[in-house]
């Protein structure tokens, strides 16, 4: 089914006005789209979760910390650069997307945050610059950078967000952009969840830069993943096991959850911590191995997320989930509205996992 796909299937008209600037005033505060299984809209609020969800189901988050990743500086020759830090290699290096008239070449030296340290430019890998640090990328980042927001929130990060941008569970250091259906969760909620019997397990999974990048082909078969580091640990993959024993449903917290649980399906044994990169295009007619349901934000026009959210609730059902949510004056991306997306009963899948090869 993947070949026949085009680009324009994924598209829709978002009006500017409905792209969320600011999170809502609480984190549960939030409105949420039920798409259930048969494909019917319900408008609810995210409040209401507890009332989806049923003991012995199990949610699956994912852990990881939104580092300051952005910095601000010049080069040698004076000129402006800004720097975004995509992965941490190595304690002293890193990957990252440089902005600047003019692509600096190896042994450039960068003067970062009015010259409070230097970064040397050792090479490129694509198109990402391996960067090497004085000391410490994280302990660097923390102290000089900036919140990494996407670019279609048009205000300089400040203190609010860097308490919003990051959900209140987020762990392991690395992600350049949060895993943003988490961030409707707070503490009461997830006491909530837990009282009823909803089990929850987690996941890391590093969101790179790369996760706003638009598809540039025509046929979405054209299309190469970005990769992600992601990581899977025995006791998440047990929890599933016993999950799926009882009767329970999976349900994945953001496209993140999902792509780490179906990149462990594909890679591992189901038994053992399953990591690495991982390249995994879901599209529509794949075949989910770990996942039922999914709590998400709404996504991008002709983006790889809207294509995997298709690919669980049917094509159909999510542009006509996408159409109602614009007149109805949802809010969108990262800091809008969520959706509580279950599996279409009526999908017959068609195509196994696939890891694209770059």
């Amino acid at each position: 089914m993947t070949d026949s796909l085009d680009i324009s299937q994924f598209d829709y008209d978002l009006p500017p006005e409905l792209i969320a600037q600011h999170p809502a005033e609480r984190r549960d505060a939030s409105r949420l789209l039920h798409l259930d299984s048969g494909s019917s809209l319900h408008d609810r609020q995210f409040i209401d979760l507890p009332g989806l969800l049923r003991a012995g189901d199990l949610l699956v988050f994912n852990d990881t910390r939104v580092i300051k990743a952005r910095l601000h500086g010049r080069k040698d020759s004076g000129g402006q650069v800004e720097v975004l830090v995509e992965r941490i290699t190595e304690p002293h290096r890193a990957l990252a997307h440089i902005r600047a008239s003019k692509s600096p070449r190896p042994g450039t030296r960068l003067t970062l945050v009015d010259g409070a340290f230097e970064v040397e430019v050792l090479g490129r890998q694509d198109a990402l610059f391996e960067l090497a640090f004085p000391t410490s990328v994280l302990t660097l980042l923390e102290r000089h950078g900036s919140v990494p927001l996407p670019p279609y929130i048009t205000h300089g990060a400040d203190a609010e967000d860097e308490a919003r941008y990051q959900t209140i569970y987020a762990d392991k250091p690395g992600a350049v952009a949060a895993p943003t259906a988490g961030l409707h969760f707070d503490q009461t909620m997830l006491d909530r969840l837990a009282a009823q019997g909803v089990e929850r397990a987690f996941v890391t999974l590093h969101v790179g830069a790369g996760t706003f990048q638009p598809v540039r082909v025509a046929r979405i078969s054209e299309h190469v993943m970005h990769a992600e580091r992601y990581v899977v640990p025995a006791e998440t993959l047990r929890k599933i096991r016993e999950a799926r024993a009882r009767g329970g449903r999976v349900i994945a917290v953001g496209t993140t959850s999902v792509r780490s649980l179906e990149a462990a399906a594909h890679d591992g044994d189901g038994q053992q911590t399953c990591e690495g990169d991982t390249r995994l295009f879901i599209t529509p007619g794949y075949r989910f191995s770990n996942v039922d349901a999914l709590i998400t934000n709404f996504h991008l026009p002709q983006s790889t997320l809207l294509m995997l959210v298709s690919a669980l609730a049917g094509m159909d059902p999510i542009r006509r989930a996408y159409a109602h949510a614009v007149q109805s004056r949802y809010r969108f991306f990262s800091y809008g509205d969520a959706m509580f997306i279950e599996a279409a009963r009526n999908l017959a899948p068609t195509v196994s996992p696939r890891t694209p090869t770059p």
